[in-house]
This record gives structure tokens, sequence and C-alpha cells, in this order.
């Protein structure tokens, strides 16, 4: 069973609010360092916190990290980005872009340190998905947040012979930088944390950290007009 006590972890992302959060949890749990990975790393008040140069969409940037970061025992692929707009509307060098750093950026990270956590025992990789990976309304994002979905299945089925859990996180909106101009009703990062390190150290394989992806899953084995009404039949 994975325990946050005494492990190494790294998480991508780590500047933005979720991944302030991982950071800052992990240590309360007991974790005995954490390695900051971002592009712009930036400084910590705890002496745990190893910054880290980290950018999920250069090859040499990935593979500098899992050399130096060699005793990590958890991978958190948190970085992410989004676009705004119709998918139709958008240059397919924007998706391209977007794709990189939601869908390839993780699966290269995870590639890169599967052979660090083998080595450590197996660890295990918590990939960051959405409610909107399984509801289109969110354009371009929802097609990348789906794609990461389904990776993690199956990086979860070729990681289980090395003792590797694989644990996908989904959560709807989130009061963080990324959701700044969205009105609607968000999650506390602390409370969506908070589930993902419990399901965890549960040896959960998917955390669905709200009501709003606790539904739509839910709903994914009904017909299609019941998650998008607008195409029901009218009466």
């Amino acid at each position: 069973m994975v325990t946050l006590n005494n492990a190494t972890v790294l998480v991508t992302g780590a500047n933005g609010g979720l991944g302030t959060e991982f950071v800052t949890q992990a240590l309360a749990r007991g974790a005995a360092k954490v390695y900051a990975a971002a592009r712009n790393p930036r400084e910590w008040d705890d002496d745990r916190v190893v910054p880290i140069r980290l950018d999920v969409t250069d090859a040499a940037s990935i593979e500098a990290a899992a050399t130096s970061a060699a005793d990590v025992d958890i991978v958190i692929n948190n970085a992410g980005q989004t676009t705004a707009g119709r998918l139709l509307d958008q240059p397919v060098g924007e998706l391209k872009a977007l794709m990189d750093t939601n869908l390839y950026g993780p699966i290269a990270v995870t590639k890169a340190f599967a052979p660090v956590l083998a080595a450590n025992g197996g660890g295990a990789v918590i990939n960051v998905h959405s409610v909107l990976s399984w509801i289109g309304i969110g354009s371009s994002y929802s097609v990348s947040k789906a794609a990461l979905w389904m990776a993690t299945n199956v990086l979860r089925l070729e990681l289980a012979s090395q003792g590797t859990q694989v644990l996908g996180l989904h959560l709807g909106y989130t009061d963080t930088p990324m959701t700044a101009g969205v009105t609607a009703e968000k999650n506390d990062p602390a409370d969506v944390i908070r589930d993902a390190y419990d399901g965890l150290e549960a040896g959960q394989l998917e955390v669905l950290a709200d009501d709003v992806s606790i539904q739509v899953k839910a709903g994914l084995a009904a017909p299609v007009e019941a998650l998008y009404p607008q195409f029901a039949p009218s009466r």
C-alpha cells in the first residue's frame, strides 16, 4: 500500500493552485522530500522541498528530471493548461500545443519515471483529469482530458506488473488561477487534494472529488441525450 509518510514525491505544475496543495499536503502527511517541478521553479520555505525545472513538453527536460530525481516514489502529473473558444475555431497548432501539455506531457513523464518507480518498489502515479474528461462542454480541453483519461487506463494496466498504482483524479471547477474567470461554484483546492491523497493511501484507482464528477461519471451508461439534454427529442 502506498503511503505519503517518508515518501519522495514529484509534483509537476507545482507553482499552481492544485500544485501548491499537492506539495504542502504531501509534507503534512509526512513526505520526506517533494520535488516541486515547474517550467520556472520558485523557492519554497521548507528544506524538504526541492525546486526542479521540468517542462512537460520538453523531452530533454523530462529526462534530466528523471535522472536527478531518481529517489521518487510518487509522481503527480498535475501540470496542465486550457484554451478558450470553440474547437472548430481553434487553429490546429493550438490544439496540438494543448495536447502536448495535457496528454503527451503526462505520458512522457510517466514513461521516464516508470523505471525509477520500479527500482524504488513500485510507488504510484496520480494523473489529474477533470469532469470534462467525460462531457464535451470544455471544447478542446475536454478532448485533451478525455484522451488523458484513456491514457491513464492504459498506463494502469501496463504498470500493474511492476506494482505501480495509477490513480486518476477527476474534479469539477476548482478555485485556482486557471478558473479565475469562472463565476460558478468552485471546489476548495485543499479539499480536492485531501481526497486525492486519501484515495491514494486507500489503494483506490480513481477519485471523484466532487458531486458533479460523481453524477457525470454515473451518467456515462445512459443515452447520450442524458448528458446533453439539448439533443433530447422534442415532445
